[in-house]
């Protein structure tokens, strides 16, 4: 059907007229530029520009790039010019001196039909609403007090878990997927919070949740062509990305109008644990918001929960256990301060233990160092600027490559090795004050949620290295274990990962 449909595009009367017409529209643009000082740019082609190098796995592409045309570079993506920058310097340039020039974020057709047109949190224009919006987060949905009430949640969720993995594993060393429980376990956190559902009705629910949730990733990850020749983006129809985009934001939409309206007719009590819904519906009517959010605005804010908080601690805690099992030197370590702290025979690791498990935030902080949850931090200039000597012109899409910054070996030794003990001794925390660690995104834009996230993925890992033993299945060693990439909202393991869980008690 796709190809029958591609057919008739190069067969229609406008199609030559339309390609002929690209070059001259990028000419035009081009043109307008040529007085200024632009970083420099990778050799370009006709019509697609550098498209084609960026690959299956962008941030590696552009760091190859980088090394040989420098840490800030400009490259032209059909139409769109989109500077990235890869390097911690110019990074602090940014935020000291120009942090709100490059508050926006690139506006893409994915992120228009999903988000209501912006209305979310993750991608409004900086401006008042963004910044009430923003206020309401930190304050009310991610406050210290509000992670610490959700923590029955991750105590409740994570007794499933463990219960469901030793089920799997059937007490004979039995092989389990391990990213489709973590999937499980990180959607139904994430839905309790924000949609406080009851225990009886999660598991159909939240099913439907986590199997939106990675079609949500996989059109993120999908190739748009309107978004880089904005005259094209009719073959978008054609090729069925619009028709999957609007089906999806359909079921969000239906799911979270059916979520609202449930709330409705619920009366708040403050002295409850709330969920985000009931938090966001009771501040508007007690009139402490200094907006009105309508009901799609209520739904995008919910949206960016859903994305925000499912896929990445998901992919934070697979890459997490997936390099322990690469390195069991590193894995011993962490499960004997694990059960040390937490002492044997216990019912359940408590909250007050993960405070003292410092080896458990290194190991934290190493995975989000070699796998960060967004590997290229997306920014848009909303004026003319100039960083370093090289003028950044306004409406300019920036891509900060935190995956490259990362594995900068001017910061770090042995860029490139999973070694937690680099953070024991060091001051470098998770708030990117240190440029040249930003896992959260860094500036006013930075992630409201980290602590969220990080919260849920140290609580469900302690629990995995307490209760049990982990092994490789049959013939795969630690050398040969398979830790390919796959491009998305995140960049999450290629290929699930399969384990063997050991109860502590067999």
């Amino acid at each position: 059907m796709e190809l029958a449909n591609l057919a008739k595009l190069f067969i229609n009367p406008l199609f030559p007229s339309l390609i002929l017409l690209l070059p001259l529209l990028i000419w035009l643009k081009l043109a307008k530029r040529r007085n200024h000082n632009l970083p420099p740019s990778p050799p370009t082609l006709p019509i697609i520009g550098n498209i084609h190098q960026l690959g299956k796995l962008p941030h590696r592409s552009l760091r190859h790039l980088s090394r040989k045309h420098g840490s800030i570079m400009l490259l032209q993506l059909g139409y769109n010019q989109t500077v990235v920058v890869s390097s911690a310097d110019v990074v602090r340039e940014i935020v000291k001196n120009h942090d709100i020039v490059f508050s926006n974020r690139p506006r893409t057709t994915a992120v228009d039909i999903l988000f209501y047109g912006c209305k979310d949190m993750v991608f409004a224009p900086n401006g008042e609403y963004w910044r009430q919006v923003r206020k309401m987060s930190v304050v009310e949905l991610f406050s210290h007090r509000r992670e610490h009430s959700f923590q029955f949640v991750r105590e409740k969720e994570v007794e499933v878990l463990m219960d469901k993995i030793r089920g799997a594993a059937g007490g004979k060393g039995e092989c389990i997927n391990l990213t489709e429980m973590l999937m499980f376990v990180m959607s139904n956190i994430v839905s309790r919070c924000v949609l406080s559902h009851k225990s009886e009705e999660e598991e159909d629910g939240c099913s439907k949740f986590g199997e939106m949730a990675r079609r949500l990733v996989i059109v993120f990850g999908s190739f748009c062509i309107g978004d880089m020749f904005p005259c094209l983006r009719w073959l978008d129809g054609v090729t069925g990305y619009i028709r999957s985009l609007k089906a999806l934001s359909g079921e969000f939409d239906a799911f979270l109008d059916e979520v609202i309206e449930e709330h409705r007719g619920v009366e708040s009590d403050e002295d409850v644990k709330t969920d985000f819904v009931s938090t966001i519906m009771q501040l508007q009517k007690n009139g402490m918001l200094d907006m009105d959010l309508s009901q799609d605005n209520i739904k995008a804010i919910l949206l960016d929960m859903f994305s925000g908080g499912t896929d990445t601690t998901t992919t934070t805690t697979e890459w997490m256990m997936a390099e322990l099992l690469k390195h069991p030197s590193t894995m011993k370590k962490l499960q004997q301060e694990v059960r040390n702290v937490v002492g044997r025979n216990k019912p359940k690791v408590e909250p007050e233990d993960m405070s003292k498990m410092n080896y458990l935030k290194c190991v934290v902080k190493e995975t989000l160092r070699l796998h960060p949850p967004v590997v290229l931090v997306p920014r848009k200039t909303s004026d003319p600027v100039k960083v370093g000597c090289f003028d950044i012109p306004s409406d300019t899409t920036i891509l900060i490559n935190a995956w490259a910054i990362h594995r900068d070996p001017q910061w770090w030794e042995n860029p490139e090795e999973f070694i937690p003990e680099r953070f024991e001794n060091s001051s470098i925390d998770l708030q990117a004050q240190d440029f040249h660690y930003i896992p959260f995104g860094f500036g006013r834009r930075g992630c409201p949620g980290m602590s969220f996230g990080v919260s849920s993925v140290e609580y469900v890992m302690a629990n995995l290295l307490y209760w049990f033993q982990w092994e490789l299945p049959a013939g795969q060693t630690a050398e040969s274990l398979d830790m390919a990439e796959h491009n998305g909202l995140a960049v999450t393991k290629k290929n699930p990962l399969h384990v063997i869980p050991i109860s502590l008690s067999s």
